[in-house]
């Protein structure tokens, strides 16, 4: 498999952990480079372990998995997003910490879902995943750490946080259905 196929296979499968960071990003008030490293290192880590994962199941788990992966993902994020929304319409509410333990591992993991099936795909054309997993979780990584920044940045407008975090919001629920659809269609 080429250096070329990796990085472009890691940046599609880093795009929704980038998306939900920024989301994740939006929520955080204080020790903003702290969460965006542990946004990294979780999303990274998850998106290296479910390709890793999909590879070493191979054709195994193949049949049980995939008839519900898209299923998982979308109730997961949709689930999350009308929390964050729901929170937004509430004046007194703080905006919804993203960047807990509970929700950072949910998020990880519908955001890698994908990976796992990406990792059964690479096992069956007969690639060595070992590679490719790195690649994918350092890309990940670094776009997530980016992308909570740039949340963070965006936050700064304290005057429209009710509505950016209703942006987060619909984020999330769009990757949910982005996933659905994708995989239905």
């Amino acid at each position: 498999m080429n250096m070329f196929f990796v990085i472009l296979l890691a940046l599609g499968l880093a795009m929704d952990a980038f998306a939900v960071s920024v989301s994740c990003g939006l929520c955080v008030l204080r020790k903003r480079t702290f969460h965006a490293m542990k946004a990294g290192l979780f999303f990274g880590f998850f998106q290296w372990g479910m390709l890793a994962l999909g590879g070493l199941a191979g054709n195994t788990f193949r049949t049980f998995i995939e008839p519900v992966d898209h299923w998982i993902a979308f109730v997961l994020l949709a689930f999350i997003g009308v929390k964050m929304w729901k929170e937004s319409l509430d004046d007194k509410s703080e905006p919804m910490d993203l960047t807990s333990l509970k929700l950072m591992l949910t998020l990880s993991l519908a955001t890698s879902i994908d990976a796992f099936a990406a990792g059964i795909s690479i096992s069956a054309m007969g690639y060595d995943i070992l590679f490719p997993s790195i690649i994918v979780g350092v890309i990940t990584f670094i776009m997530s750490f980016l992308g909570v920044l740039l949340g963070c940045w965006l936050s700064q407008y304290a005057r429209y946080q009710k509505y950016l975090t209703r942006i987060g919001a619909v984020i999330l629920i769009g990757i949910g259905l982005k996933i659905l659809l994708e995989d239905l269609l």
